[in-house]
């Protein structure tokens, strides 16, 4: 089987010889990961990282809850990096509103302004959102004409109601260690109903493992074989018909990925 994590945050603190780690992965049978930025730093970290490994892409973006280091410049910084070869989206961007202190309006402004690059950019986009399904939807469909090349939410928690309306907007889904777990009922019920070409694989490495890794720290790409298995009980499919699935949807939504 073919296997990709579309969405994973590498670094050498966590893990320490990331060669190691990946070549792991890679013996797990995970062809392809997506090391995922989430401020100018670790975006250009992603980039590095991708230049020395084969099967290693990335996105550069900056996420919602590090935006007390956003300066006026990052986004030209973040559109450098995005032209790349190997930079297959914008991300992760998008809302989190679970801190009291969230300032609301400025999330909004920094997602809008990523979504307006990605489409100068012809790419799409990784989002985050956490605590803020209505203006994510309002943000979706507001700029729904500069969305054509695609996006993902991952680690999608919302209800499947939810999930059919950004289904219905275009939208993808990657799902990860969460929804392994037993009372993961939203998350189960969404792959459920999804249709096999949206549903993507992700481990959010280093965090969210999966529930045979649970306490453990850091969590690696080593643990889609789990989640992937997983997804394919919940619908009905083998782990190969599921695995083939999802490098497809990954492929077709990401399409600076390098065919097999």
């Amino acid at each position: 089987m073919r296997l990709i994590d579309v969405h994973c945050h590498i670094n050498d603190s966590d893990y320490g010889d990331v060669t190691a780690l990946l070549n792991r992965a890679r013996a797990c049978g995970v062809e392809k990961i997506i090391a995922v930025g989430f401020d100018v730093g670790s975006s250009e970290y992603c980039r590095a990282l991708s230049a020395r490994f084969k099967g290693v892409y990335f996105c550069a973006g900056f996420h919602p809850t590090e935006l007390s280091k956003y300066r006026e410049g990052d986004l030209d910084k973040i559109r450098a990096l995005a032209e790349d070869g190997k930079c297959v989206a914008i991300g992760e961007i998008g809302l989190d509103y679970h801190y009291p202190d969230t300032d609301k309006e400025l999330q909004r402004e920094i997602f809008a302004r990523q979504i307006l690059l990605a489409d100068e950019l012809e790419l799409p986009v990784q989002i985050h959102s956490r605590d803020s399904a209505e203006d994510t939807l309002n943000i979706l469909k507001e700029y729904a004409g500069k969305l054509t090349h695609g996006f993902m939410l991952h680690c999608f928690s919302y209800s499947p109601e939810v999930a059919k309306e950004v289904e219905n907007a275009g939208g993808y889904f990657s799902f990860g260690g969460t929804c392994t777990y037993s009372g993961s009922k939203k998350a189960k019920r969404t792959i459920a109903a999804l249709p096999a070409d949206r549903v993507m694989t992700e481990t959010d490495s280093p965090y969210l493992p999966p529930v045979s890794k649970r306490g453990i720290f850091p969590n690696t790409p080593e643990s889609i074989p789990e989640i992937l298995s997983v997804i394919a009980d919940i619908r009905g499919e083998t782990a190969e018909s599921a695995a083939d699935e999802v490098w497809e949807a990954a492929h077709t939504l990401f399409k600076k990925l390098k065919p097999a």
